[in-house]
């Protein structure tokens, strides 16, 4: 009987978020589709004819898989800070907190609500990617794994920005200083095998080269980093921020008032 109430509860935050998201579809889901598209049309079509090949593939189909991720992460990241900070300003949080339902099941119902965005959008872009080029895909399983994966990290990386927000000017710092530019340093635009040797090292120290590189990986089969590391590195930051965020929502110090 428990179990199933905690299905309930889950379910319907997570109903909340879609819905939430969906309603306002033109805000949510066309911007990035648009913005993608622009580099495709720009960093594709007209740059990469002038730069050639990159990593044995046409410069097209090597910076469509990181272009997809990065839909992925901003929006999973997007979707769960701006969610969860709005409930928190309208005090909302408070009632889900000293209701019987469960942290962790609040929490994983923030997260499923992140994840299904940034998939919706990954899935939208990837569509306007094949007006552009063809994709092939090398590895599906890891593909699959690694945007899952990745939608998870940022949805948890969102709402801990969330919870330490005092402000709806806060949660555009993290975006805005820290998210954009390790995104544009990730490898979505360029191999690290162009930079030397000092700052292929400091390129390695980058969480998105990760991602971008085991997307890229599982579609056009090749990766400037160990696949397999990196899935293990992106799995022990999921539960180590999972376990941060339940600690943050079973402290309550920054949700109530």
């Amino acid at each position: 009987m428990e179990l199933l109430a905690q299905w309930v509860s889950y379910k319907t935050i997570v109903r909340k978020e879609i819905q939430r998201f969906t309603r306002i579809w033109v805000q949510t889901l066309v911007p990035p589709a648009i913005t993608m598209a622009l580099y495709f049309v720009i960093f594709g079509a007209l740059i990469g004819s002038r730069i050639g090949e990159m990593g044995g593939f046409s410069y097209m189909e090597f910076v469509v898989p990181g272009l997809i991720m990065m839909s992925v992460l901003t929006n999973s990241y997007s979707n769960v800070v701006s969610s969860f900070y709005s409930a928190k300003f309208q005090h909302s949080i408070e009632e889900l907190l000293v209701s019987p339902t469960p942290n962790y099941v609040i929490l994983a119902g923030y997260i499923s609500g992140g994840v299904c965005r940034g998939l919706a959008v990954g899935f939208i872009v990837t569509l306007l990617s094949l007006f552009f080029t063809k994709l092939q895909i090398h590895d599906l399983p890891v593909t699959l794994l690694i945007v899952l994966l990745t939608s998870i990290l940022f949805s948890l990386m969102g709402l801990i920005n969330a919870v330490f927000a005092n402000s709806f000017d806060d949660i555009s710092i993290v975006p805005t200083f820290v998210l954009t530019p390790l995104t544009y340093l990730g490898g979505v635009f360029y191999s690290i095998d162009l930079l030397s040797e000092f700052w292929q090292g400091v390129s390695k120290l980058n969480p998105i080269l990760y991602v971008v590189n085991t997307f890229r990986y599982g579609v056009l089969g090749v990766s400037d980093i160990d696949v397999g590391v990196a899935l293990v590195g992106v799995m022990a930051f999921i539960v180590a921020l999972f376990s941060l965020s339940l600690w943050l929502l079973n402290n309550g110090k920054r949700l109530r008032s």
